[in-house]
Parts: structure tokens; sequence; C-alpha cells
């Protein structure tokens, strides 16, 4: 793919809405060079872990949904972690997420990550300012044993407006396809804007390292932000781009003596 960049046209400034044509041809390139990654990660024995965080709208499901829409869930694998249980509260913080690190020929993807200690626990008071100092100063450390261990690690943060974060938690509301994203957590975390401000300029601070820097994408427009996301995915990945296939579909035997069977078996109704 020669690591493809998307093209904007004279006078866009990257936030006006993309077409819906012009949108999916693109992905459809971008997904079949995932599948090239794939590939590659499979054969090599690559390990690749990358982080989604961002705010809540943000678009993290998402990216997520179009980058493994095409590849296969034995190789890319989305964790995406519910409240820890009382066991997992006594455990050392990182723990529970070290159990879903990748082995060789896997891609983990992480919607939202031990990151989590820094964001909403630290804004919603779910941890002390202890805790969330010592998973500060310990996070840089675990994650250059991951890099050091041969782990590929990409951490993404999901940057959108306040607007427009306003305007999707709206839809939410609106919109009964959409209420189930809606949770009681959202409306809290609305309010702190600032607070997610402040703890997320504390994270960049402290884990922004040159083994393991943050990545930030605007996504006010999911369509622009999605493409330039797995662009940027694929630039930081050094696989073999897609060769294209050389290949024909051989003749199909003939029926011979085979007749369509005849046994009354049900069938789904046709209404379309």
């Amino acid at each position: 793919m020669g690591k493809k960049k998307n093209k904007k046209s004279a006078g866009d400034d990257g936030r006006t809405k993309m077409p819906r044509k012009e949108y999916e041809a693109e992905m459809a390139v971008l997904q079949g060079e995932l599948v090239a990654m794939q590939e590659w990660v499979k054969n090599t024995g690559a390990k690749v872990c990358i982080v989604f965080e961002g705010r809540d709208t943000a678009g993290k499901g998402g990216t997520i949904k179009r980058i493994v829409e095409r590849v296969s869930p034995r190789v890319f694998r989305v964790v995406a972690l519910p409240t820890p249980t009382d066991r997992e509260k006594s455990q050392m913080y990182l723990q529970r997420y070290m159990a879903h690190f990748p082995a060789a020929g896997e891609v983990v993807i992480f919607d939202r990550s031990w990151y989590n200690r820094a964001g909403v626990e630290r804004v919603m008071g779910f941890c002390t300012p202890e805790q969330t100092e010592r998973f500060l100063n310990m996070t840089p450390l675990v994650e250059k044993a991951m890099v050091d261990s041969g782990i590929i690690l990409l951490k993404y943060w999901l940057e959108v407006s306040a607007d427009e974060q306003t305007r999707r938690l709206q839809s939410r509301m609106d919109d009964p396809r959409k209420t189930w994203k809606l949770s009681p957590m959202d409306l809290k975390s609305y309010k702190r804007w600032y607070d997610y401000s402040r703890a997320r300029d504390a994270m960049f601070e402290a884990t922004d390292t040159a083994w393991a820097p943050w990545y930030v994408a605007n996504n006010d427009v999911k369509k622009r932000g999605r493409l330039n996301i797995i662009t940027h995915l694929l630039s930081q990945v050094p696989y073999d781009p897609f060769p294209g296939l050389d290949v024909e579909l051989p003749k199909r035997q003939k029926a011979g003596d085979y007749r369509e069977s005849t046994l009354a078996v049900r069938h789904i109704p046709t209404p379309f």
C-alpha cells in the first residue's frame, strides 16, 4: 500500500463531512491492508497491542469496529473489561490487563485499558490520589518492559470537541437505537469536562514516552477520524503490503448421477 495517505480537497480542513461513497472506497483499501498486516503478524509471530482511550462519545467503539470488520477474530482480539470484581480489586492494578497482552501472532485491541486509573477512576473518585500517582509512575516502566519483550505498543487518544460531545450524547438520548450506549456514568462525566482535561494532560505528561508515545486523533468527523487512525496504525507496523492474488478457480466437478434432494426440509419465509 505504500502506507497510503488520505487525500483532501482544496480548502478542506479535515473537519468537513465526507461523502459516504468516498469513505467506503478509502476504507475498503485500508481494510485490505489490515488483512495484509494480519498475515504478516501470523507469519512472523509479531505481537501488537493497540490502546484506545478518549472522552465519552469520542468514537472508540466505531473505530475499533471498522478495524476488525474484515480480519480474523483468531488474530485480532478486542478486550473491553467490565468493572473489576472484588478479587481483581485486591490484585496489583495492572494484573488483570496483563492476562490479555498479545502472544505471538496476535493483535490485541483494548477498548479502554489500564489508563482507566488515570482517567475515569481519578475524575470520579474511584481511586485515591496516591493510587493515581503510583500508577502514573509505574506505567512507563511496565510499558518499557512490554516493548522490550517485542510487543508493538500503540496508544491512541481520540479527541472530540465539547460541542460535538453534546451533540452525540443528545443523539443517544433521542434515538431509540442508541439508548443502550447512554449510561449514568456518561451523564456524570459530561459535567466534568475540565476535570477530564486536567486528568488527560497529567496522563500525557507522565506516560508519553519515547518507547510508548501517545497519538492524538481529532474525531469530530468520525469518517475522517477512522481513516486517519487506521492509516497511521498501518504506518507503525512493518508489514508487507498486500501483493494481490494470482489464483484461478478450479473447474467444478460434474454432477454425474447426483439429483437434487426431495427431502421435506423447513425453509424460512421469504418476505423480501
